[in-house]
């Protein structure tokens, strides 16, 4: 009975100290995420993202996709993966195409809410920004050299999807979704701190540092980063990055771990959830997985090779 109530005490001790922090980290989210999406909800509706798109179809040729593949690209930068799916639902792609955009996408999305929210917690925004725009087109070119020509069969453009043209009716969703958003973000965060605060307390984390470590250091990244390593590639970059800054300031994780783990999630995260929903449209699973964690991958260990030989540094994960 009183090893229960022990337990009891420290787990009520964990949300107490979860929930103060999951409002300040929902509060930085929230302060990027409304404006952003009515920014470029404007935009969108005011038809930049087209023109922009313009300028990029020679660079989507290069990587053997149409030019309407830049409208995509474009989207999903600005937006998110539910935006690109939407767009792409409206253009022909063969299979093949859509692979390839499909990967694109899954490294390349979301920048203006994602990339502050690394540049908080220890990265620089223009590299992270040029990480994850590169890596796209490397990518795209290694599927289109590796994949295995098909048919040339249309498979998406299955409906049509257009904008509305009412201003009004537009900033009505915007207004509708923002709310959603504000419930979804309050409460996942809030999950997500207390658990992280459970499993620390009751040393979970150590243990799971202690079972990841090969895998940590096969991907060149120190064990330290293991338990946000694993939430970023379960629910994604913004989440991870959350519980970063948190750790970052409590002095629990180095600027020089941290900016290890930026450059790695940059480019493959949230292997559940967004590889899912191209999945679901008839992307293989397989060609979206596997090159975005040996691109992350291949990243991080150039990154280190470059502190320690180019500029002669220390490791950042052995420094601090």
């Amino acid at each position: 009975m009183e090893r229960d109530m022990t337990v009891f005490l420290r787990l009520k001790k964990c949300v107490y100290e979860a929930i103060p922090s999951a409002l300040k980290s929902a509060k930085f989210l929230l302060s990027i995420m409304i404006p952003v999406s009515l920014g470029v909800t404007l935009l969108k509706y005011a038809g930049i993202l087209e023109i922009l798109a313009q300028y990029m179809d020679p660079l989507f040729k290069l990587a053997g996709l149409p030019g309407d593949a830049a409208i995509v690209f474009i989207t999903s930068i600005c937006l998110n993966i539910y935006s690109a799916i939407a767009v792409i639902s409206t253009i022909p792609f063969t299979g093949r195409e859509l692979t390839i955009l499909a990967l694109m996408c899954l490294i390349s999305h979301s920048y203006f809410l994602e990339t502050p929210i690394q540049k908080k917690t220890g990265s620089s925004a223009v590299r992270i920004v040029s990480v994850r725009f590169i890596y796209s087109f490397i990518g795209a070119g290694l599927l289109n050299f590796l994949m295995p020509p098909d048919s040339g069969a249309a498979v998406t453009a299955s409906k049509s999807i257009t904008g509305s043209n009412d201003l009004t009716a537009l900033l009505s969703a915007w207004v509708s979704n923002s709310l959603l958003l504000i419930v979804e973000i309050l409460i996942l965060l809030s999950l997500l701190m207390i658990m992280q605060r459970v499993l620390d307390e009751f040393g979970i984390i150590k243990w799971m540092s202690k079972t990841f470590a090969s895998v940590m250091k096969v991907l060149g990244l120190p064990e330290s980063v293991t338990f946000l390593w694993i939430v970023a590639y379960t629910l994604g970059l913004a989440y991870g990055s959350a519980i970063m800054l948190e750790e970052s300031e409590n002095g629990r994780l180095t600027r020089g771990d941290a900016d290890l783990l930026n450059h790695h999630i940059a480019i493959s995260h949230s292997l559940l959830e967004d590889t899912l929903l191209f999945v679901a449209i008839g992307v293989p699973a397989v060609w979206i997985i596997f090159p975005r964690i040996f691109l992350s991958m291949a990243e991080v260990w150039l990154l280190r090779l470059r502190r320690t030989f180019i500029l002669r540094e220390v490791p950042v994960c052995e420094t601090e």
